[in-house]
């Protein structure tokens, strides 16, 4: 880890302030308890920390319709007898349900990854994290699967702008949909998902699933069994990655860093370590390109907060102690208070080597029916965002409390009616394998 990158990092307090619903798993309390942990290991000190600006309704509609994002700025809890037709239409229901804040949510989680894009357009960061981010099942018009707004798409086509080709790669325990959807007939975007395929949602990503038009052979899926772990995993994603960046030569790198795939997840069938799944985030950062770094699934959230602490001790070029420092929520991280995550010793692999071979020998056979990269013509729009940035305080300096008070925000906990460890997920669980069915 010893590779130093100048790393910005973009996080709005409000984010941990909203609610999806009373036992829902989706919780943005677990980006705050992120956040929380990076000022304690006092990570902070080596990055450049911004506020997002929000993204706009107009901004939003580079990618989604107007008529979709104006329902999600009307829709509110007390006016939903008012919009049943509507979300209907619009797939907003019990795994995407109307809250408070909704709108204002999305566009703290599209801001952070348009201005994070931004920033990396202008050259003034290596790296750029959000880990409001990730939010790839969202659809041109519809939500989907926890997400409402694609800040992903939303960010590839800010890079776009400066960039001829993005790679999108996600590492989510389910495919990115929404994301290979949107790019699926252009060569100027290759999407790679490694995912669990079969009956789970969203039922898609099969590894004949390769794309249309000019963007055939563009999406890119790994589709794999219950219980793979680092190992299985890793003896795909490191040739494919580097086959990929070898012939496609991205000018930026997208990657979706979803935690749902590691072993402990409350919605997960994986069986990855904090430590494996970090691995691919070091090997993706080794090549040296345009890098922003975004979050997604993660439903036990204690792990969530680790894994992204780690990650982003990753991306900066920093070690970090096991045991965890005391924090607003250090009584999550009980019983043993490590920044770790074990793989299960029991946990079945059903991804046989020969299952795992045949998948990377059918991917690299895909891949070679394109014989180079194809060559865009870039017109440079520049975008002008004018980030919020906290102040920095000097690394050789001893932080005080006074000081560390200025990254704060105040403390929120789940009710203990929602202790993850004693609830019952088995109704999301299956509902949100049953639109593989459809």
């Amino acid at each position: 880890m010893s590779s130093k990158k100048k790393v910005s990092y973009f996080y709005d307090p409000d984010v941990g302030n909203f609610q999806f619903a009373p036992h829902h798993p989706m919780k943005p309390l677990r980006i705050r308890m992120t956040h929380d942990l990076i000022l304690e290991y006092g990570l902070f000190n080596k990055l450049e920390i911004y506020r997002p600006i929000r993204a706009t309704s107009k901004e939003m509609t580079h990618f989604h319709t107007e008529e979709y994002i104006n329902f999600l700025q009307k829709i509110t809890p007390e006016h939903c007898d008012e919009y049943e037709r509507l979300q209907v239409k619009y797939n907003v229901g019990e795994d995407c349900p109307v809250f408070d804040g909704l709108y204002e949510f999305s566009s703290i989680s599209a801001g952070g990854s348009m201005s994070a894009a931004n920033k990396l357009n202008r050259g003034e960061s290596d790296i750029c994290i959000n880990w409001a981010g990730g939010l790839h099942h969202a659809k041109k018009s519809e939500s989907s699967g926890f997400c409402y707004v694609n800040d992903i798409v939303l960010g590839i086509l800010e890079l776009l702008r400066y960039h001829a080709r993005v790679l999108y790669i996600d590492i989510d325990l389910h495919h990115g949909d929404g994301v290979e959807e949107a790019f699926y007939s252009t060569n100027r975007v290759m999407t790679v998902s490694f995912h669990k395929y079969g009956q789970f949602f969203p039922g898609t990503g099969n590894y004949n699933d390769i794309g249309s038009n000019l963007g055939k052979y563009h999406a890119v899926n790994v589709p794999l069994k219950d219980g793979i772990d680092d190992e299985a995993y890793h003896s795909l994603f490191m040739p494919i990655i580097k086959h990929i960046i070898d012939w496609y030569r991205p000018g930026a790198i997208v990657l979706q860093c979803g935690a749902d795939s590691i072993n402990g997840d409350r919605l997960g069938v994986f069986n990855l370590s904090m430590k494996g799944h970090a691995k691919c985030i070091e090997y993706v950062k080794s090549f040296n390109l345009p890098l922003l770094l975004l979050g997604g699934g993660g439903y036990t959230v204690r792990n969530t907060a680790r894994t992204w602490t780690h990650e982003t001790a990753i991306a900066i070029g920093e070690e970090l102690p096991l045991e965890i420092p005391d924090n607003d929520y250090i009584k999550y991280y009980a019983p043993d208070y490590i920044l770790d995550i074990a793989a299960s010793t029991t946990a079945k692999n059903l991804n046989s080597r020969e299952y795992l071979e045949k998948i990377r020998e059918r991917i690299i056979e895909n891949l070679r029916h394109t014989e180079f990269a194809p060559s865009v013509e870039s017109i440079v729009t520049p975008r002008d965002f004018e980030q919020e940035e906290y102040d920095e305080p000097d690394p050789n300096i001893r932080i005080s409390q006074e000081e560390k008070d200025k990254y704060r925000v105040k403390e929120t906990s789940l009710s203990d009616s929602e202790d993850e460890d004693t609830m019952d997920n088995s109704k999301f669980h299956r509902q949100h394998r049953d639109y593989s069915k459809d």
